[in-house]
């Protein structure tokens, strides 16, 4: 139809913008930051933060069993995490090699372009490879890349991850599958003996917390923050506290985590014999509130590569979240509700965006939704 045959009153509409897509070989040489990655000014980086100076946990003192070196862990922990959520371990018995395989794996994935790299995520899911999440967000999004997948500590599936990475991934990554699926087994062995040692520093024992997290059903994540042109204007990942139950980070060389202590912005600097240890939104509830869900994020910078390594433990799907008895009384009544892992993550992957609310934002909704009979839409009722 020619263009004067058009009704007068018809709009022609322009065609749609092409979608966002985060590659930091081509976006880190342009002279200006795409503005979905520039951050509100109350949000941008602090351009010098003071450094956090906690002292570590001795991990290995406490699993010699030594009543006196026990009891004096379990006081450090239980301090830190009333604080502010967050520890660091060493001494913890995680074979440095181990570690450094799993570095690698990350440097070989995360060197390939763009469309080289498998298991795309797609929105509302947990598991794959993101960019950015440019296509579940339009703003502030985060400086980086990611790779998320499952791990079950059940005997059902006790080789997810190499299945994961041979069947999804490809023939390629087969080896590092191998050497994640060691890496996982390692970090719960790891997240249980912590389980013991914040068990015993909330006074319900060494097996209370363990027990709950046999069989845990967790989530494995490998960042990769690549260089950025102006750091001071955006983040890696924006504030936030993990609505997991806890998470266990191992940091490269490169600083970048920051953690939110006394009203200030602090930063870690990175032990590559240590592993960094926060509470999550999960545990809190489970700990009534007593231990606080850490306000972490992370900075970019305009000259190298920060990597990083996070196992999040995670309770087995049916398990239902609650204190135990012992931490409730007419004194210290329930703060958050039962509920599942399962609804606290498909309510941050398709509802909410986590940042330091999401456990309060997803409690009110809960309430609302189980006022309204279980209607999905509780915000209708």
């Amino acid at each position: 139809m020619p263009v004067d045959c058009f009704p007068s009153n018809m709009t022609i509409m322009p065609p749609p913008p092409e979608p966002l897509v985060f590659d930091a070989s081509i976006l880190q040489h342009r002279a200006n930051l795409p503005s979905q990655f520039i951050w509100p000014d109350h949000e941008k980086p602090c351009l010098e933060p003071p450094e956090l100076s906690i002292p570590p946990i001795d991990f290995g003192s406490f699993l010699a069993g030594d009543p006196l070196a026990v009891s004096k862990l379990a006081q450090q922990v239980n301090e830190a995490c009333k604080k502010h959520g967050f520890f660091v371990i060493v001494n913890h018995g995680v074979d440095s090699k181990l570690i450094a395989k799993a570095h690698e794996g990350m440097n070989m994935f995360f060197g390939k372009q763009l469309s080289e790299k498998p298991a795309q995520r797609k929105i509302g899911e947990q598991y794959g490879y993101a960019s950015s999440f440019t296509g579940r967000f339009s703003s502030k999004l985060p400086w980086k890349e990611t790779l998320s997948f499952r791990y079950c500590a059940d005997n059902q599936s006790s080789n997810i991850v190499q299945e994961y990475f041979l069947n999804v991934m490809g023939e390629e990554f087969k080896q590092f599958g191998k050497v994640y699926q060691e890496y996982c087994e390692a970090m719960n062995t790891l997240s249980l003996g912590i389980m013991e040692l914040l068990g015993v520093s909330l006074g319900v024992g060494r097996e209370y917390f363990r027990d709950f997290f046999e069989g845990n059903d967790s989530i494995m994540r490998l960042n990769y923050y690549p260089p950025c042109q102006k750091p001071e204007l955006t983040l890696g990942t924006g504030p936030h506290c993990d609505p997991t139950s806890l998470t266990i980070l191992h940091q490269d060389h490169v600083s970048g985590l920051q953690v939110f202590v006394d009203e200030k912005w602090h930063s870690v600097t990175p032990d590559p014999e240590a592993f960094v240890v926060n509470i999550g939104d999960t545990f809190m509830a489970l700990s009534n509130g007593i231990f606080k869900s850490c306000l972490h994020r992370a900075v970019v910078n305009n000259v190298t590569v920060r990597k990083s390594l996070a196992f999040f433990l995670c309770p087995k799907m049916d398990k239902v979240v609650k204190p135990p008895n012992t931490l409730v009384d007419y004194k210290n009544p329930r703060v958050y509700p039962d509920f599942t892992w399962p609804a606290l993550s498909e309510f941050t992957q398709k509802h909410y965006r986590a940042d330091m609310k999401t456990l309060d934002v997803f409690t009110t909704w809960l309430q609302q939704k189980n006022n309204c009979g279980g209607t999905k839409n509780a915000s209708s009722c």
